[in-house]
C-alpha cells in the first residue's frame, strides 16, 4: 500500500488536549489502514502552541523531534527536547508539550495501541 502525500488527511486541532493555539496534524495512516495504529502523523506546532497534558493507558504515543524546540512534561518532569529526540509514554503515564522556541515545533507522532 502507498498513501500519497496529497491523500493524507490533514486536521487543524485547535487547543489539541486542552492546550494552546492550533496543532497541524498530517495524517499518513491510522486504524482504518494499520492494525495496532492509532496515530501515526506529523505534527506542527507554531511558536507557544502546545499539545496539554494527558495520559496513555494499553497504549505507547513516540514523539520523534524533527525541527524546532519544545519542553516536555514527562510524568510530572519538565525536560527541553530538541531535532533528535524521542519522547516514549506508555503504561499509564501522561505527558504534554509545548513549542517553547521561535520556529515551528515539528515531531512525528506515534501511537501503538496493546491487544
Amino acid at each position: 500500500m502507498i498513501i500519497q502525500r496529497n491523500d493524507m488527511k490533514v486536521e487543524y486541532k485547535e487547543h489539541m488536549r486542552e492546550g494552546t493555539g492550533t496543532v497541524t496534524v498530517t495524517h499518513w495512516a491510522d486504524e482504518s489502514t494499520q492494525r495496532h495504529v492509532r496515530l501515526l502523523a506529523e505534527l506542527s506546532l507554531p511558536p507557544g502552541a502546545s499539545i496539554g497534558l494527558h495520559q496513555h493507558n494499553e497504549e505507547t504515543e513516540y514523539f520523534c523531534i524533527l525541527a524546532g524546540t519544545g519542553v516536555v512534561n514527562d510524568d510530572g518532569k519538565e525536560t527541553v527536547v530538541k531535532p533528535g529526540d524521542v519522547v516514549i509514554t506508555g503504561n499509564g503515564a501522561s505527558h504534554s508539550i509545548r513549542n517553547s522556541g521561535a520556529v515551528p515545533l515539528v515531531l512525528h507522532g506515534i501511537i501503538i495501541t496493546c491487544g
